[in-house]
């Protein structure tokens, strides 16, 4: 490892950041919310009594 320079990767950092970016606007605009009335709707549908 002597004389060898360190490289620090940026594709990573810059995924990460377009990742948290996209969750951030996801729950800006209240899809958690959504997405588990959804499923609640279905699961009820599912056995019955929806």
């Amino acid at each position: 490892m002597k004389g060898k320079k360190f490289q620090l990767r940026r594709a990573p950092f810059f995924l990460l950041a377009f990742f948290l970016l996209l969750w951030l606007t996801g729950v800006g605009l209240k899809e958690p919310k959504r997405v588990l009335e959804q499923a609640k709707s279905i699961c009820l549908e599912c056995i019955g009594i929806g």
